[in-house]
């Protein structure tokens, strides 16, 4: 009766039992959720900003840009440390592997420095190959530490990275008869990423589907550089989506059991005869190729990279947005990179823009000044100095929503829920209890009594 009651009453209220539901549903829902909330909050503050209608439209573009990297990024290092348990903190190491390759091999050569002038295609696929390919140097002897000495290692290795490309020697050298190099300190410049954009519109069906689209966009206010901008984003929407469901897939396969066997106890997992280093070997490789593909996407869509993009700080919000989401959960990783690209990372400087059109304020020297003036009831100096310390505010914010998260929610978002590891759902079938149409109780005795008669016999 209470049952009928509680449904009677979910009608009348409009809830959703989400139990209805699948998971991969479920999990749709909230990230669709999380995006639509953030870009309503992102609308009402460019409303106060006094932003018109394009702003707005480019707000959210930058917006759901950066959730689209961070969630690749994310998704990438969840297959390390949320299924294999890997603790890689050389993140930005392996970016800038793919990113660089990609940018030598795609570089003209009449370039400074110069490079291959190859098509972007293969320099995407050499990047990404790099990247595994310095993943499976690193695996091969750090394996065979521990989690703490592996972290130590892939943080070397991504700083060894880093201060090489800066060197002298490979900021110019020869290879194969050519000068190329990786520029230095000064960077260099390549085939941007995005004009895989003006390809797709050049071919005649997407050509005139852009046409149109192009028109649309005008007549509501919308300019061309915001519409192909907003494309290319779309495109890596597409990259999350791919990357999501190959995930899921490896997750289920009897590759991704293994993982999680070796996640959970790598001994079990070896004592069963599964060759444990062999799996870690390949799916750190994947894992590295991935994170180059994520890099070569986010800063390749530039056309012009420098090694200040790759600093060890960059490794930092990616394991801060999967901290946020719940390592091992592929859907989490999403949400946390929505979260943290709208929140903690987009969030801050906007409002700065905000205080800065609409109050007048000045910084003042310390923050004891500023809570001085705020004693006086005089909020506007303590406002001030928020203003023109945000982004030091913005490192503040990311070590408070990383306490909260260990105090109320230390799994993440969707770090709490199991996943399956067989191939079927073993959870939902029938139990004695319901099959034999009595109370649980007699048949667990039932049950009970059958174990011991077979023990007996």
């Amino acid at each position: 009766m209470t049952d009928r009651l509680r449904e009677r009453a979910d009608a009348l209220t409009g809830r959703v039992d989400l139990d209805e539901f699948e998971r991969w549903q479920v999990d749709l829902l909230l990230v669709f959720g999380v995006l639509l909330a953030s870009y309503v909050l992102f609308t009402i503050f460019g409303l106060l900003l006094g932003l018109s209608f394009n702003g707005i439209v480019s707000t959210l573009r930058r917006v759901t840009y950066f959730a689209a990297v961070y969630a690749l990024l994310t998704l990438a290092l969840n297959l390390h440390w949320g299924y294999t348990g890997l603790f890689n903190i050389g993140v930005a190491g392996f970016m800038a592997v793919g990113v660089y390759t990609m940018a030598i091999l795609t570089a003209p050569v009449d370039g400074s420095p110069a490079g291959f002038g190859l098509p972007l295609p293969i320099g995407i696929i050499g990047g990404m190959l790099a990247a595994a390919l310095v993943g499976l140097v690193a695996a091969l002897p750090a394996l065979r530490l521990r989690a703490d000495y592996f972290a130590i290692v892939t943080l070397g290795l991504s700083e060894i990275i880093r201060l090489s490309i800066i060197s002298g020697t490979l900021r110019q050298f020869e290879f194969a008869g050519r000068e190329i190099g990786t520029g230095g300190g000064s960077g260099i410049s390549f085939t941007a990423t995005n004009s895989i954009i003006p390809w797709l519109l050049d071919l005649p069906v997407l050509g005139a589907l852009g046409d149109r689209l192009f028109a649309a966009a005008g007549t509501i206010g919308i300019e061309a550089s915001v519409v192909q901008s907003g494309l290319y984003t779309f495109v890596l929407l597409l990259c999350v989506v791919a990357l999501y469901l190959v995930l899921a897939r490896i997750a289920y396969s009897p590759f991704g059991r293994v993982l999680k066997a070796i996640r959970e106890d790598e001994l079990a997992a070896r004592s069963l005869g599964k060759r444990t280093n062999v799996a870690k070997i390949k799916v750190f490789m994947l894992g590295c190729a991935l994170m180059g593909l994520a890099g070569i996407l986010w800063q390749g869509g530039r056309g012009f990279v420098t090694p200040e993009s790759f600093m060890p700080i960059l490794t930092f919000y990616v394991f801060v947005a999967l901290i946020i989401g719940g390592a091992g959960s592929n859907a989490g990783s999403i949400v946390g990179g929505i979260v943290f690209a709208a929140i903690l990372w987009e969030g801050p400087p906007f409002v700065q823009r905000i205080i800065r059109l609409h109050l007048d304020v000045r910084t003042p020297p310390t923050i004891y000044d500023a809570f001085v003036a705020l004693g006086s009831a005089d909020p506007l100096p303590m406002i001030g100095y928020v203003e023109g310390n945000m982004e030091q505010i913005r490192f503040m914010l990311v070590g408070v929503a990383l306490i909260v998260l260990m105090l109320w929610r230390p799994d993440g978002v969707l770090g709490h829920r199991k996943e399956i590891a067989a191939a079927t759902d073993l959870s939902n079938r029938p139990t004695a209890a319901t099959d034999g149409g009595g109370t649980g109780e007699s048949n667990g005795g039932e049950i009970e009594e059958q174990d011991g008669g077979e023990r007996d016999e």
